[in-house]
C-alpha cells in the first residue's frame, strides 16, 4: 500500500472526525441556548413568544403578596405600590416599576403619615395600609379621537425657535397619555405589550385618578435634602408629599427659611431672560414662550413672594428628583396640578435643610 495515499487518507479522516466533532458541538449549542427553538414548528415558536409578551392584567391587579422592596427593586409589585402610593397621594413622580430614590422617599414620608415604622422599604405594614384603598391599582382606557387628534409636534432645542411656535404641545400621543396616567412612556409600552397607541384602542394603564384630595391643607414644607415637597396640616403632619428638583448649591441655592405663595397661573407663558439664568449662552436673546405641556414651567405656576422663584411643572417628568434647576421648585405637570389643588395664595412655604 502506498503509503503516502494512506497518510492522506488518514488525515482526512481525522478532518472529518475533528468536523464532526465540532458540528455536534455547535447543533448542542444551539439546541441550549435557543432552548429548543430551533427545532420546533413555527405555530409552537409563535405560542411560545405570545405567551412571554402577553400582559396579564388580572393576575397584576389580584396579586395579595406582600413582597419586601427596598432600592433597587424592579417589576410588577414596585409599579402596584408605586401606584397606590400616587393614588394615596405620595407621588413617586413617573410610574415606571423600579425603586429608586424618589420612591424611596415617598415610603419614607407615607410611612411618616400613617404612623408606621419609617423604614424606607415598603414592608407588610405598608403594603397592609395601601391597600386599605381597594381600588385596582390599573384599569382599561379606550383612546378617544380627541386624544389621538394632538395637536403634536417636536419641541425645538433652541429657546429662540421655541418662542415662534403659537404652543408648547405634547409631542407625541404616548407622550400625553404618560402624562394623565402619570406612566413613562417605556412602562406604558410594557404594559401594552409594545403597541402603539391610536384613537379606538383600549390600552392598560395605571389608576391615578378618581381619589379624593387630601383635605385640611395648612402649608408647605421643603426638604432640602431630600428633594419632597410636603403639604401638611395645622398640626405638621404630612397628607401629601412630590418629589422636586431644586437649584444647584453653588449657582442657584434654593434658601432656607420662610416664604409664601403669592399667586397662582395655569397654562403659563414663560419669559426667558439669560440674564437671570446662570448657565446661559451669553448671545441668547429674551424671549417670550408660549403656554403648553413643554414649556419651560410646565402647565402651572406658583409663583414664591422670593423675586423669580417659584414652584411649577416640568416638560421633563423623568429628570424630577434627578437634576437640577435654574433656581427654581421643579415638579412634575400632573403634581403640580395636584398641588394647585391644595395650595393657594398666602400659603407659607418653609424650606428646611
Amino acid at each position: 500500500m502506498d503509503t503516502s495515499v494512506a497518510s492522506t487518507r488518514n488525515v482526512s479522516a481525522s478532518r472529518l472526525s475533528r468536523f464532526a466533532r465540532v458540528l455536534l458541538v455547535s447543533l448542542c449549542c444551539v439546541t441550549f441556548f435557543d432552548g429548543g427553538a430551533s427545532f420546533a414548528a413555527p405555530e409552537q415558536r409563535a405560542a411560545k413568544t405570545a405567551t412571554r409578551a402577553a400582559f396579564d392584567m388580572d393576575s397584576f391587579n389580584s396579586a395579595s403578596d406582600s413582597p419586601l422592596l427596598r432600592t433597587g427593586s424592579k417589576g410588577a409589585a414596585v409599579a402596584r405600590a408605586q401606584i397606590l402610593l400616587d393614588r394615596a397621594w405620595f407621588s413617586c413622580g413617573e410610574i415606571d416599576g423600579r425603586y429608586a430614590a424618589n420612591m424611596q422617599r415617598m415610603v419614607r414620608a407615607y410611612q411618616t403619615a400613617r404612623g408606621l415604622p419609617v423604614t424606607g422599604t415598603v414592608t407588610k405594614e405598608t403594603w397592609t395600609s395601601l391597600r386599605e384603598d381597594g381600588a385596582p391599582p390599573l384599569v382599561r382606557y379606550t383612546v378617544t379621537e380627541k386624544d389621538a387628534a394632538g395637536p403634536f409636534e417636536k419641541t425645538p432645542a433652541d429657546m429662540a425657535e421655541r418662542a415662534t411656535m403659537k404652543a408648547l404641545v405634547f409631542e407625541s400621543l404616548d407622550e400625553a397619555l404618560g402624562e394623565k396616567f402619570h406612566v413613562s412612556v417605556a412602562y406604558l409600552h410594557q404594559l401594552n405589550d409594545g403597541r402603539t397607541a391610536q384613537s379606538g384602542q383600549a390600552l392598560v394603564v395605571p389608576n391615578v385618578t378618581g381619589r379624593a384630595a387630601p383635605l385640611k391643607a395648612s402649608s408647605i414644607e421643603i426638604g432640602k435634602t431630600e428633594r419632597v415637597l410636603y403639604v401638611v396640616d395645622a398640626q405638621k403632619r404630612p397628607i401629601a408629599a412630590f418629589p422636586i428638583s431644586i437649584g444647584n448649591e453653588k449657582n442657584d441655592p434654593l434658601p432656607i427659611g420662610m416664604m409664601a405663595i403669592k399667586n397662582e397661573v395655569k397654562n403659563p407663558s414663560f419669559t426667558y431672560d439669560p440674564k437671570l439664568l446662570k448657565n446661559a449662552p451669553k448671545d441668547a436673546p429674551k424671549v417670550d414662550v408660549a403656554p403648553g405641556p413643554n414649556n419651560p414651567v410646565g402647565s402651572v405656576w406658583l409663583g414664591l413672594t422670593k423675586p423669580h422663584w417659584g414652584i411649577h411643572g416640568t416638560p421633563n417628568p423623568g429628570n424630577v428628583g434627578h437634576s437640577e434647576t435654574n433656581g427654581c421648585i421643579h415638579m412634575t405637570n400632573w403634581d403640580a396640578e395636584r398641588l394647585s389643588t391644595l395650595a393657594k395664595a398666602g400659603f407659607k412655604v418653609m424650606v428646611r435643610p
